[in-house]
């Protein structure tokens, strides 16, 4: 489906700024072509709940020299721009969060831009820092193959491994096949 302002507008309740919030993420969608945006309902801590506009979807980054899709969420109160959008990574399945310098335990996305957020910044800028930082200290890897797969697959197979990342104090791989595909849940043996 195609985002213009107008379809944004309207998927927007009256207590937004609508004409204000629609041409930032209209703006934010022509550049980042993987984000959708949905009305959703937010948890807040206390547990009460409200419907903001959400973008979600993956920002593309590069590390160590290849291209990886790290998937997000932004949530956008209904005072934006005068609050920072709230963000969030949102691991798949096959994913962990990397809690660090910039994503809490529960993937809250913690940048300077967004604690020192004014009424100029916008939704554009956010994404590049997230994409300049995230290349840096991804926030999320996938998840770790078990001890056993691990050793069996090391034994049978010569590959290129690249290090995602320490973590308790163990280091992390991302193991491919040479045939790039990936492995099935039921799997033992490579």
């Amino acid at each position: 489906m195609s985002y213009n302002e107008d379809t944004i507008r309207k998927m927007l309740p009256k207590a937004y700024r609508r004409k204000h919030v629609a041409h930032e993420v209209s703006v934010a969608l022509s550049f980042f072509k993987s984000l959708v945006p949905v009305m959703d309902e937010y948890v807040y801590n206390d547990g009460t709940k409200k419907k903001l506009m959400c973008l979600t979807g993956t920002v593309p980054i590069v590390y160590s020299d290849k291209t990886y899709n790290i998937p997000i969420c932004l949530w956008i109160e209904d005072n934006y721009p005068q609050t920072a959008p709230f963000c969030f990574v949102r691991p798949t399945r096959d994913m962990m969060i990397l809690k660090g310098k910039y994503i809490s335990n529960n993937g809250e996305i913690l940048l300077p831009y967004l604690e020192e957020w004014r009424n100029e910044c916008d939704l554009v800028s956010l994404l590049q820092v997230m994409v300049a930082m995230f290349g840096e200290f991804p926030p999320v890897c996938k998840l770790p193959p078990s001890e056993l797969e691990q050793a069996s697959c090391q034994l049978q197979f010569q590959r290129e491994a690249d290090i995602l990342t320490e973590l308790d104090g163990k280091l992390y791989l991302s193991l491919n096949r040479e045939s790039e595909s990936s492995f099935q849940q039921d799997e033992t043996n490579c």
